[in-house]
């Protein structure tokens, strides 16, 4: 089968014929029909430090799958064979403290997709029963391949009640752009998103669900929220950029006792204004992954009570057009890049 590898310790990536994956007691193989590109992927491709400290090549990278299930290992009963799933990326222990109390998703053994052990960028491939989410009513392929970041933003969108409440996302790139449609479709009143691509900002007000995206180069928030007329601040704050920059200003914009959910990931440490956390009273909660599989049942009823994040994806390649893909993705100016295996 075709596949995507990162077959040596060194920039770039490879399109390889590699045989298909074995299917083991408990697991399934699916027949993958879209994949979506990462900013972890971006991170391999260019072999970063991070990159370096994380992955053992060769190995085949992808952890936003969509496919039909092919075959069945032994003991698997959950899932039918041709059933379209998406593919929760994260494989946990089950025996530890929080796998044990539910918690799966806080999990210290976990095993990632794509990283770990081969992946989705690939024809065919093989991954835990209970890593599958079946979808039970029709979905688009592309948008099951994104049900991945789509669980980002549910989980940050969803860590605090928005009912009412002004929301602040820090991030106008895909995750924080379908963030931004469930705080609406769960009821807040402003949501106010702030970015320094125009690409990305006009993605936002396309969805239709933020009551300003902000070009924080040319304006302010405190403008913004005097011309919203919020004299307190924000309610809750989605920082999913990784920018210093960007925390910075929604720590100083945010309401007293407000709830502030982490996401995106720096490239560098980043100093808190811990006097201003303190003396406001803010909450602040890192988020990783997904709540499993509390998070992906509540993607479906978004997605089935007519939430549509397929807007979000922008850009669409065939496997073989993968280096125009990933330069796509890498350009950051866009939304998400869905890659096709058929």
């Amino acid at each position: 089968m075709k596949a995507l590898v990162k077959a040596e310790a060194a920039p770039g990536l490879w399109l390889r014929d590699v045989p298909e994956p074995e299917v083991h007691a408990g697991e399934v193989l699916i027949r993958v029909l879209r994949t979506g590109i990462c900013g972890t992927d971006l991170h391999v491709r260019s072999w970063d430090a991070w990159a370096q400290s994380a992955v053992k090549p060769p190995v085949v990278l992808g952890h936003e799958i969509a496919g039909r299930v092919e075959a069945l290992g032994s003991g698997v009963d959950t899932v039918d064979v041709g059933d379209l799933v998406s593919v929760e990326g994260h494989i946990v222990c089950g025996r530890c403290r929080s796998c044990l109390a539910g918690r799966r998703q806080l999990c210290p053994n976990t095993v990632s997709i794509g990283i770990d052990r081969d992946g989705g960028f690939a024809e065919y491939v093989a991954v835990p029963a209970t890593n599958v989410w079946r979808h039970r009513l029709p979905v688009d392929p592309d948008v099951a391949a994104i049900f991945d970041p789509f669980g980002n933003a549910v989980h940050s969108a969803l860590a605090f009640p928005v009912l009412g409440e002004d929301v602040l996302i820090t991030g106008a790139g895909p995750i924080g752009v379908m963030a931004a449609s469930v705080v609406r479709h769960a009821g807040a009143r402003h949501v106010v998103i702030t970015d320094i691509s125009p690409e990305r900002l006009e993605l936002a007000r396309s969805m239709g669900a933020v009551t300003r995206a902000v070009d924080v180069t040319s304006t302010s928030l405190e403008d913004v929220m005097h011309e919203l007329g919020m004299v307190e601040g924000f309610d809750v704050g989605l920082e999913m950029s990784g920018a210093p920059a960007a925390l910075h200003s929604m720590i100083a914009s945010m309401a007293h006792g407000g709830d502030i959910a982490l996401l995106g990931l720096p490239s560098t440490t980043i100093e808190f204004d811990w006097d201003r956390v303190i003396h406001s009273m803010l909450t602040v909660q890192g988020i990783f992954g997904r709540q499993m599989f509390e998070t992906w049942y509540a993607m479906s009823v978004l997605v089935q009570a007519g939430l549509d994040i397929s807007p979000v994806i922008t850009d669409r390649f065939h496997f073989t057009e993968w280096e125009q893909a990933f330069a796509t993705a890498a350009s950051g100016h866009g939304g998400k890049v869905v890659i096709s295996w058929e």
